[in-house]
């Protein structure tokens, strides 16, 4: 999904797929110069939402330590497993939540 101004401008989006009862999250990106405006948040929900319809019960997302771990975090995302030395210095959060029963 993405979303766009009237220019047709792509301001944010994700891309997300289903796998079983498993909900994807490839990607989730906001401009720059639009974060800190709740529209990631908007966004996710909106993934979140759609994942819920497919059937989905869990999300499983990946991010690194200097992108959006604490994003996810206050939006009830975990850490499950986190992958050192990735790239070279840095650390790969692996995060799941819970979506439904």
């Amino acid at each position: 999904m993405q979303v766009t101004n009237d220019q047709g401008e792509v301001l944010a989006g994700a891309a997300a797929r289903s796998f079983g009862d498993w909900l994807l999250l490839d990607t989730l990106w906001v401009s720059e110069a639009l974060r800190g405006q709740d529209i990631g948040s908007k966004v996710l929900a909106e993934i979140e939402a759609m994942g819920l319809a497919r059937g989905c019960t869990k999300c499983l997302l990946d991010t690194l330590n200097f992108q959006a771990k604490p994003f996810y975090e206050q939006r009830g995302y975990q850490v499950q497993w986190v992958q050192e030395g990735y790239p070279k210095t840095g650390c790969k959060y692996f995060m799941i939540k819970q979506l439904s029963e």
